[in-house]
């Protein structure tokens, strides 16, 4: 059942890119699926997935959830690199932003005085 405040991304609502990256996504899935001589019905029971929902992800639809592509990547094993795509470490770009925001220099603590 879906959230009153869940909207999905209709097609033509996501920039061009985003949609041709979650097509080709979705081409990239069809095609091991098929490598690996399996049924739509076999990985959609695999990943927990009803067959239409995996025939949108096949599709690259972007209201599909991240879930199901994630589901379905874990089902044909190929989930291995999902949780690197926005890895803090490979950020090169926020990490060249947040060293930007350092201080160029650290002050010397001030010296504490142990007389009492």
């Amino acid at each position: 059942m879906k959230s009153p405040n869940r909207t999905p991304l209709r097609s033509g609502a996501a920039p061009k890119a985003v949609e041709q990256a979650v097509a080709r996504l979705g081409a990239h899935i069809a095609t091991a699926r098929l490598r690996r001589g399996m049924t739509q019905a076999e990985v959609a029971q695999k990943a927990g997935i009803t067959r239409p929902t995996l025939v949108a992800v096949e599709q690259g639809r972007t209201g599909t959830g991240i879930g199901a592509y994630v589901a379905v990547l874990w089902a044909l094993g190929l989930d291995h690199d999902v949780e690197d795509v926005a890895a803090p470490e490979r950020d090169a770009e926020g990490i060249a932003l947040e060293s930007a925001r350092l201080p160029e220099r650290a002050r010397r603590p001030a010296r504490l005085d142990d007389d009492f």
